[in-house]
C-alpha cells in the first residue's frame, strides 16, 4: 500500500511554531505505524517557498523590534469577530497560490498546520479546488483568535480546556476541538538538577538562573543581565542568546566582569536539560517557552510581551500560579529575589500542575486516527462511484 503523505506546514516568525511542528514530527516518526507514513515540515514563510511571504516575515520582525505597539493594534483588529474573518480571508487569498504548489508537489493526505497562514491558505485551496486531504490546525497560544478560526478545517488542536470550551461557544463543533496541551520536543524527565547542572558546565551550587527569550534573543535580555547584577546573593545565570550574535556577545563581556557565574549558549536544543538545570526562568511568555517550563517544573519570571498573543500567554501562566509578570516600572532584582526566598516551591507545583508533556504524542494518535478515517472513506468512495 502507498505511504500517506502528512504535510506539516509551519511559519519561521519567531521559534514556537516551528518547536511545535518538530514535536509533531517526531512523535509521528516514533508512532507504532511511522512505516507507514511520509512526513515533511516544510516552512511556509521561506524566500523558496514564496518571495511574498519571505517578505512579510521581514516586515514583521522590523515592526515588533522597532514599532512593537502598531504590531498590537494589528493583533486586536485581526482578533475582533466583525474584522478577524477580513483579514483571514485576506491573508489566505494572498497565500493561496504558494500553498497549491505545495499540495501539488507533496500529493499530501493531510495537512498540520502550525500557523494561521498556512491553515487559512490551505483550507481556501481545498474549498476552491476540492482537494480531499484532511486539514488539521494547531494553535500555538494559551488563548483563542480569531484569526485561526476558520470553519473549513476538520480537526484542531488547542492548549487548554476552556480554549476548547470557548471554540465551542463560538459554534464548533465540540468533537473536533481537542485540548492535547501544546506539544514540546521530548525531554529526559528523569533527569535531576545537580546532573543537568554537570551537563551544561556548573560546578558551584548556587540558585540557578534561565535567560531565554526565543529563537531570536528577543525581551531585552542585555538589560535583564544589567539588572541582575543588583541581587545581592551570587548567582549562576545560564544565557540563551538564540539566533543573536549581539546578544551573545554582549553577554560574554558581562560575564567577564560579573561576580555571577554567567554561561551563553546560541541556540540550542538542549533547552530541556539547561531548564532542569535551573531554579527560575527569566523569559518572555512565548506560548512553547511557557509549556517546557512547565514540564521541567520551572517557574517563570515573565516580561516584555510581545504585544497580542504573548500578552495573552502571560495572563494564562500567571493566573495558574506558575509565574509573576514583572511590568513596565517594577524592578527585576527585588522579584527575583523574592520569588526565591519565599514563592518557589508553590510556583514549581504549580507549573507541574499545568505541564502536558505527552501532548505531541496524543496529537499524534489523534492525526493517525484521521488518516485511517481518510483512507477508509476514499476506499469506500472507490468502490461505489
Amino acid at each position: 500500500m502507498k505511504r500517506a503523505r502528512i504535510l506539516i506546514l509551519t511559519a519561521s516568525i519567531g521559534s514556537g511554531h516551528t518547536r511545535a511542528a518538530e514535536a509533531i514530527c517526531a512523535a509521528l516518526t516514533a508512532h507504532p505505524h511511522a512505516e507507514d507514513m511520509q512526513v515533511d515540515v516544510v516552512d511556509f514563510m521561506t524566500r523558496e517557498v514564496s518571495v511574498i511571504h519571505y517578505l512579510m516575515k521581514r516586515i514583521y520582525l522590523t515592526m515588533l523590534r522597532f514599532v512593537p505597539d502598531l504590531y498590537d493594534v494589528f493583533f486586536r483588529v485581526a482578533g475582533k469577530n466583525t474584522s478577524g474573518g477580513i483579514v483571514r480571508n485576506a491573508f489566505a487569498w494572498v497565500m493561496v497560490c504558494a500553498v497549491g504548489r505545495l499540495i501539488r508537489d507533496y500529493e499530501p493526505d493531510l495537512i498540520v498546520a502550525t500557523h494561521p497562514f498556512p491553515e487559512g491558505a490551505a483550507a481556501l485551496w481545498r474549498a476552491r479546488n476540492g482537494e480531499s486531504f484532511a486539514l488539521a490546525a494547531l494553535l500555538t497560544d494559551y488563548a483563542l483568535h480569531e484569526i485561526w478560526l476558520t470553519r473549513n478545517v476538520d480537526t484542531y488542536f488547542v492548549a487548554t480546556e476552556s480554549m476548547a470550551a470557548g471554540m465551542a461557544e463560538r459554534g464548533f463543533d465540540a468533537r473536533m476541538v481537542h485540548a492535547t496541551g501544546i506539544p514540546i520536543a521530548p525531554a529526559d524527565y528523569a533527569l535531576t538538577r545537580s546532573e543537568a547542572q554537570m551537563r551544561v558546565g556548573l560546578t558551584e551550587d548556587l540558585p540557578t538562573l534561565l535567560l531565554m527569550g526565543g529563537g531570536l534573543g528577543l525581551g531585552g535580555m542585555d538589560l535583564t543581565l544589567t539588572a541582575l547584577e543588583a541581587v545581592e546573593r551570587r548567582l549562576s545565570i545560564l544565557v540563551v542568546a538564540g539566533h543573536n550574535a549581539a546578544l551573545a556577545a554582549h553577554a560574554r563581556g558581562v560575564a567577564r566582569t560579573s561576580r555571577h557565574v554567567i554561561r551563553v549558549f546560541a541556540y540550542t536544543h538542549e533547552v530541556s536539560v539547561l531548564m532542569r538545570a535551573a531554579d527560575l526562568l527569566i523569559t518572555k511568555p512565548g506560548a512553547l517557552t511557557i509549556s517546557e517550563a512547565f514540564a521541567a517544573g520551572l517557574p517563570l519570571l515573565l516580561h516584555d510581551p510581545i504585544p497580542g498573543p504573548e500578552t495573552e500567554n502571560a495572563i494564562y501562566a500567571t493566573r495558574c500560579g506558575a509565574a509573576v509578570w514583572l511590568h513596565p516600572g517594577e524592578q527585576m532584582a527585588p522579584a527575583v529575589e523574592e520569588i526565591l526566598d519565599h514563592r518557589i516551591s508553590q510556583m514549581r507545583q504549580a507549573a507541574r500542575d499545568c505541564a502536558c508533556e505527552e501532548a505531541a504524542q496524543h496529537v499524534a494518535e489523534m492525526l493517525v486516527e484521521m488518516l485511517t478515517r481518510k483512507r477508509g472513506e476514499r476506499n469506500g468512495s472507490e468502490k461505489n462511484p
